[in-house]
């Protein structure tokens, strides 16, 4: 090697021209006393390291990554929601895609180690562990609920299994354990794969664990649609979410799912038994002394646990957001089976709502043959109007989780005969024994208790004015009845009473919250803020927010006025209420004797500033929300995606060019035209101007006159006239089109 570069090195030197010129030129320019050939520029000739691709190494799991696994999840929810009653039958392709693990394994990192992890940030050995589960998955190699092997372990578990002992794996094989990385890795996956294909075809009355919808949506839709109904079935079907049989949930997955990797990849988490730790109700623990405990310093990659305030909205989670579904080894797909089982009942429903519509022309709602047409009032959705003697029979179902609610209008039998109906279905299909307790049937007057909040009618005394004939107008004043949605004070004293928050029923009495006893005043309002603030968020579209919210500041002042009376010994709440102001904003002395000035540490930057507790007067409480809700309502990633599938249809763009023809307006192409031109004309316009004189639309009078001051006057005379013709054609042309 080094014998060639001496041999060519010395023909440069004999013969310089096999040298390239250019670099030669270049090399050259660096020294100017250079004469010839560049000495400097020979060296820096040689000295130059020439670049070499980098040959992409077969084994890199980034290979496989063709596109984003965000690109590759819209696709699918773009496919299904295009065509939601096709039979899907290969499913394997989308569990062969690389990239969809890989956005898997980054949404479960955020959850395990409590930070998002970017893909460029994964290491090579994750990602490779990473293929090897995908590849076990795909070869049947991979097993629920695995407690000593592994193909990937969460980052932040660093136990190594080969060296444990034998008492502590007998305790890993024996005890609860948590759900391992791999398993929720594999959930991921399935969940991204199968929720599109069944969020196409859920029914549009069920609201529980599916994307954008909430509990805030059904007040909403019982608000709009529920307002003309006299009786109402509430059924709790809770037990379903427990359990079914494996082959009700297996039958249930292929109505539209015939994928056999799939299918029997979520039977066999079914059928994996859950390993759980032995009850043993007879021992008895030992009384321990207990200890004093060290404050826990958490690790860098160990995810925060829930704030206090965000711990305490928790516990008012209302009876029919509590319970969520966890079958077998399914983890967060557990909701998304629930729902596909529990859809059966869904169209079900949808079809004796068909049937049970009879429409009466003299009743004032609801009297068209579809039964699309609008209750009442447009602008007043929930007012129920008189009806007329021979009544409209109609009804209307929604369902939250495991949780039901029927309106029907009509007689009771009617709801009696609909509830056995009901029963029977649900014991041949689900296998669930229910009985009439369980299925009330309860008129509008009782009152309706859902989601915490109450479904009753109230009686208002609108004025009405209308224009009789000569254009007078004409005032009375009538009687309506409004479906009022309110919250349940009595639900809320409840629940306060199970956080410890208050004792007594019919004089509820706050109790010192001493879990805060250690915070400092600033922390603890803080914290009580911001419970306050999703307190009012929660009760936004009840009738009486401004009363229940005022109940809940009430409660929550109270219990701090006593935590703080007795944290700095002062005895009663009325002293503490002097001290620190009615929202508890200023600081409250912790010993005794004069302390220096509040706001002279503050400035310093020595004191901590206070925010008072909110809604401590009913004036700062927001009204209730009544935002009109449209009929036909759907969230709006659903709306996005039906607008693109439409606008993705060449149908559309044929249908919008017929119309811009039939009204004889200028189509997009010819808009397009006239700014291109309109933009050249100050280039093109002399070209143009030849034309024009050729064509003999100028006068060439003037033409032999050879006096320069007259020369470029009667130039940009000839340019605006030439570009006045020219826009005068375009604009015919157009018009013609």
């Amino acid at each position: 090697m080094h014998r060639r570069i001496t041999v060519f090195t010395f023909q440069v030197l004999k013969s310089p021209s096999i040298i390239p010129t250019q670099a030669t030129q270049l090399y050259s320019q660096l020294n100017p006393f250079a004469r010839g050939t560049n000495g400097f520029a020979l060296f820096r000739l040689f000295s130059f390291t020439p670049v070499h691709r980098r040959v992409p190494d077969p084994d890199d799991p980034m290979n496989l990554m063709k596109e984003d696994g965000v690109s590759v999840c819209s696709q699918m929810w773009v496919e299904n929601f295009r065509e939601p009653d096709r039979l899907v039958s290969n499913l394997i392709s989308y569990l062969r895609r690389f990239e969809l693990w890989v956005l898997a394994y980054q949404k479960v990192c955020a959850d395990e180690i409590g930070s998002y992890v970017p893909r460029s940030s994964i290491t090579r050995s994750a990602l490779e562990d990473l293929l090897a589960l995908r590849n076990a998955v795909l070869d049947n190699r991979f097993k629920w609920g695995a407690r000593l092997e592994f193909f990937i372990k969460s980052p932040k578990d660093k136990t190594d299994y080969e060296s444990l002992s034998k008492r502590k794996i007998k305790a890993i094989l024996t005890t609860t354990q948590p759900a391992p990385f791999q398993d929720k890795l594999v959930q991921e996956v399935l969940l991204m794969i199968l929720e599109p294909i069944y969020e196409a075809r859920f029914s549009q009355k069920s609201f529980a664990f599916r994307p954008g919808r909430n509990a805030h949506t059904v007040l909403r839709v019982i608000r709009r649609n529920f307002a003309g109904y006299l009786w109402y079935i509430k059924g709790d079907l809770s037990p379903i979410l427990d359990g079914l049989k494996v082959g009700l949930v297996i039958s249930a997955l292929m109505r539209d799912v015939r994928d056999k990797k799939v299918i029997d990849l979520i039977k066999l988490a079914l059928v994996t038994p859950v390993i759980t730790s032995p009850i043993d109700g007879m021992e008895k623990k030992k009384k321990t002394k207990r200890k004093y405990q060290k404050k826990k310093v958490l690790a860098e990659d160990e995810p925060k646990p829930d704030p206090y305030w965000l711990e305490t909205f928790f516990g008012f989670a209302p009876e029919e957001a509590e319970k969520l579904p966890s079958w077998g080894h399914c983890g967060i797909l557990s909701p998304l089976l629930a729902n596909i089982c529990l859809d059966e009942l869904d169209r079900w429903m949808e079809g004796k709502i068909k049937d049970f519509y009879r429409p009466s022309k003299s009743d004032v709602i609801w009297n068209s043959p579809e039964g699309e047409a609008e209750q009442g009032n447009t602008s007043w959705p929930e007012f129920v109007p008189t009806s007329g003697p021979d009544k409209t029979r109609k009804m209307d179902y929604i369902r939250y989780g495991g949780h039901i609610l029927i309106g029907i209008r009509g007689p009771r039998a009617d709801a009696a005969t609909l509830r056995k109906q009901l029963i029977e279905f649900c014991d041949q299909k689900y296998m669930i024994k229910l009985d009439n307790e369980s299925l009330p049937v309860e008129h509008i007057t009782k009152g309706i208790m859902f989601l915490d909040h109450v479904l009753c009618r109230r009686v208002v005394y609108p004025t009405l004015r209308y224009t009789a004939t000569g254009g007078k107008i004409i005032s009375e004043k009538g009687v309506g009845t409004l479906l009022s949605v309110t919250a349940s004070l009595k639900q809320c004293i409840k629940q306060f009473r199970k956080l410890n928050f208050l004792k007594g029923d019919r004089e509820p009495d706050p109790q010192p919250c001493f879990r805060m006893f250690h915070a400092t005043q600033a922390h603890t309002n803080a914290q009580m803020n911001k419970f306050l603030s999703t307190m009012v968020e929660w009760y936004r579209y009840a009738d009486n927010r401004k009363k229940v919210v005022n109940f809940c500041s009430y409660i929550i002042r109270g219990s701090l006025a006593k935590l703080y009376a007795a944290k700095y010994k002062l005895r009663s709440r009325a002293k503490v209420y002097k001290i620190g102001a009615r929202n508890l904003s200023r600081p409250l002395k912790e010993r005794k004797g004069q302390s220096p000035e509040y706001q002279n540490l503050l400035r310093m930057g020595l004191a901590e500033s206070i925010d008072g507790l909110q809604y401590t007067r009913m004036s700062l409480i927001p009204e209730t929300d009544y935002t009109p809700f449209p009929s036909n309502w759907r969230p709006d990633h659903e709306k996005a995606l039906i607008e693109y599938i439409r606008l993705d249809d060449p149908k559309t763009l044929e249908e919008q060019k017929g119309c811009i023809q039939e009204q004889g307006l200028v189509s997009p192409q010819d808009y397009i035209s006239m700014l291109v031109w309109n933009y050249k004309r100050n280039a093109i316009v002399m070209d143009q101007l030849s034309l024009v004189k050729s064509a003999g639309l100028l006068s060439s009078s003037n033409r032999e006159n050879d006096d320069p001051k007259n020369k470029e006057q009667e130039e940009s005379e000839e340019r605006l006239h030439a570009s006045q013709i020219f826009v005068t054609r375009i604009m015919d042309n157009i018009t013609a089109h």
